[in-house]
């Protein structure tokens, strides 16, 4: 009695198919990177009016364009051109710090780190609101070169410092930016109709 090998089957082209489109996408979405928020701090109040001033220009020009049905008017793209020019100049006099979303891990991870005291829990607090802040602050926070390459940035230390010297509006923007970051959604959903 002899002994022959059967060659294996092909698998069935549509699995096939099925498989290299499901690895195609798996591989977009891990390569997905992380939504960032970004917060911007102007102390040249007259840039800041500035800047208001020419967006609110745009948007008197654009919508007498709409009334007019008319394409965008000559005095449309000047105060177009002038809001870039306004908003280089802004932004040249401003301060950005961006904050990235932290994998959700690495988020539950912090949050575990600083729990609330009992009487914090008591008020609904889920982190201590008094040691959660900085450290969210430094841990979402990228900073970059003038090339784009992240860099050493903010420390928790750094981080509690802004928090304790600003006054209490601008503190609140600051945890508020990176803590936004965490909440940005990308994401829809489609309902389907029933057939």
């Amino acid at each position: 009695m002899s002994s022959t090998t059967r060659p294996t089957p092909a698998p069935p082209a549509n699995a096939v198919a099925r498989d290299a489109h499901w690895a195609r996408k798996l591989a977009r979405l891990r390569a997905r990177q992380l939504p960032e928020h970004t917060l911007q701090i102007c102390d040249d109040l007259a840039a800041k009016k500035r800047l208001e001033q020419a967006k609110l220009e745009v948007a008197r020009c654009r919508m007498a364009d709409a009334e007019a049905e008319r394409t965008t008017s000559a005095e449309t793209e000047r105060a177009e051109h002038d809001l870039t020019v306004t908003q280089e100049a802004f932004d040249e006099v401003s301060l950005a710090l961006t904050f990235k979303a932290l994998p959700r891990p690495v988020l539950d991870g912090l949050i575990k780190r600083f729990p609330p005291t009992e009487a914090q829990a008591e008020d609904g607090d889920a982190w201590n609101p008094e040691t959660f802040p900085a450290a969210l602050i430094a841990a979402a926070h990228i900073e970059r070169d003038d090339v784009g390459k992240a860099v050493e940035g903010m420390t928790e230390d750094d981080a509690q410092d802004l928090l304790d010297s600003w006054p209490v509006a601008e503190s609140n923007a600051l945890f508020a930016a990176a803590w936004q970051a965490q909440q940005i959604v990308r994401t829809s959903t489609v309902e389907l109709g029933k057939d």
